[in-house]
């Protein structure tokens, strides 16, 4: 018996666009591949839910606008559209060249964690984010432990590194006046019930 490989196949931004707008699931676009998305769970949901509430309210009136699930990225020097979990933008929105459903311009991103995805949340996918000019911040929320890395950029393109794990830790965003407590983000997840 033969078995013969599968060629793969590599797709202009331009076709995973075209593709994209008419799909009924999300997909990312890597560099030609188009990856379809997986769902999350409930705890993944409701992390997301909870961050997401807690920004629109802190910056009401302020010049940003919070996203959450749905709002595609575009990263040109990696050649990535992507839909962060949540990510904070500045006004006026930048949107991708001919595009008025994708934005270029975050300042922060915040990426829930699961096991198929954490790797390449925390090595690849950060990797592409720091090519973003407008990008200063980067939040991993843990969704299977009360666990919060952050990374926000410092003078010289140096990232500083910080950790939360204490449902009384705050968590004090650098690219944006707001404060969060862990138990405000973690609210209504309940760890046990898996």
């Amino acid at each position: 018996m033969i078995m013969q490989l599968q060629e793969t196949r590599y797709y202009s931004p331009a076709e995973y666009l075209e593709f994209e707008v008419n799909s009924d699931i999300r997909h990312e676009y890597i560099d030609g591949l188009i990856i379809p998305m997986t769902g999350g769970t409930p705890d993944h949901n409701q992390l997301a839910g909870n961050f997401y509430a807690v920004l629109n309210f802190a910056l009401k009136r302020q010049p940003y606008q919070v996203f959450v699930t749905d709002q595609r990225l575009w990263i040109p020097h990696r050649r990535i559209h992507t839909y962060p979990d949540i990510m904070v933008v500045q006004t006026p929105l930048v949107f991708e060249e001919g595009r008025k459903d994708t934005i270029t311009n975050p300042v922060m991103i915040a990426e829930v964690l699961s096991t198929s995805t954490k790797s390449y949340d925390k090595d690849e996918k950060f990797a592409a984010y720091r090519t973003i000019p407008s990008f200063q911040e980067y939040i991993l929320i843990d969704q299977y432990t009360m666990h919060v890395e952050q990374f926000y950029k410092a003078d010289n393109n140096k990232w500083i590194f910080s950790e939360y794990s204490d449902s009384h830790d705050s968590l004090n965003l650098a690219s944006i006046a707001c404060q969060i407590l862990l138990e405000d983000i973690y609210d209504k997840v309940d760890f046990e019930v898996k």
